[in-house]
């Protein structure tokens, strides 16, 4: 027989009032809360399902060295390696890439400084309109989703052209901006990997719009009073052409191979290589997930 309490609990009215405050998940954590509200908290049968060896720290994503990648004979060997990673795997992390690390640091810190600046300031940006171009938020499927995931996110559309930096948060504008610039130029090299690795012309995939337009998602993950009860990111697996993950040192990413876990270890300048489900059925017919979860 349900509890007095559970049939008392209305969900829609705890995630409105959550979703009110626009302060987010650092909102309750900086208010010290000790026990996360209910709207967090998995399904007791997915709690129960979890195992604590489902992941092996000893295995690890592939790592593929972008250097030399000019040189026709290193090319080959790049584009059998990126072949095989996203066939097996569906994720690689690369490096020597051509990305400065301290391009890479000021974007990591950019996002920090606006999530821990003062609240005010990020509430200018707090919206659930899909239309806006930047948007702060927590859990964009907030009131769709069965639980909610613990962390707060800011979001950038940005479609061929450049974005406008006044429309970007002033604490995070210019590394932002740096950081666009040489994703882009990585996300393109990439897509003509990948074109070559379906045995198709470098330009291809191009051509027909995967190197179009992107979305910047940038995720803050507050301490969590309760970290077994929750996950930053649900398990999921990503749509379209290609996702770039950029790790702070901070261990956490997981993905899903032959039904086991995996951690991604951060690797200093490294970028974490997530193959979308459009291109994974060139590859494999299997989709690829991957979750975030606390350490």
């Amino acid at each position: 027989m349900a509890s007095q309490a559970s049939m008392d609990y209305d969900r829609t009215k705890e995630l409105k009032q959550f979703d009110d405050t626009k302060a987010g998940v650092k909102g309750l954590a900086d208010a010290g809360t000790v026990n996360i509200p209910k709207i967090f908290i998995r399904p007791p049968e997915e709690l129960a399902a979890e195992e604590l060896n489902s992941y092996k720290t000893n295995i690890n994503v592939p790592i593929i060295d972008l250097s030399n990648i000019q040189d026709s004979s290193r090319r080959k060997e790049i584009v059998d390696e990126v072949r095989i990673a996203s066939a097996e795997w569906g994720f690689f992390q690369v490096i020597n890439h051509g990305i400065p690390l301290s391009v890479l640091d000021e974007m990591i810190d950019g996002v920090r400084k606006f999530n821990e600046q003062d609240l005010e300031l990020k509430r200018e940006f707090y919206s659930r309109d899909a239309t806006k171009k930047v948007k702060f938020n927590s859990n964009f499927d907030l009131y769709n989703s069965r639980t909610a995931d613990w962390r707060d996110t800011l979001s950038l559309s940005v479609q061929d052209s450049d974005p406008d930096p006044n429309e970007m948060p002033e604490v995070c504008r210019k590394s932002t901006m740096e950081y666009i610039k040489y994703i882009r130029r990585l996300g393109e090299t990439l897509i003509e990997l990948l074109s070559e690795a379906l045995g198709l012309q470098g330009d291809h995939l191009g051509s027909i719009g995967c190197a179009k337009g992107c979305s910047i998602v940038c995720h803050y993950y507050p301490a969590c009073p309760q970290p077994e009860l929750t996950l930053g990111v649900r398990n999921h697996a990503d749509p379209g052409i290609l996702t770039l993950l950029l790790q702070n040192e901070i261990s956490g990413l997981q993905v899903l191979h032959e039904d086991q876990w995996f951690d991604v270890h951060p690797i200093r300048g490294g970028v974490v290589v997530n193959i979308g489900d459009f291109l994974q059925v060139c590859f494999r017919y299997i989709c690829f997930h991957r979750r975030f979860l606390f350490k």
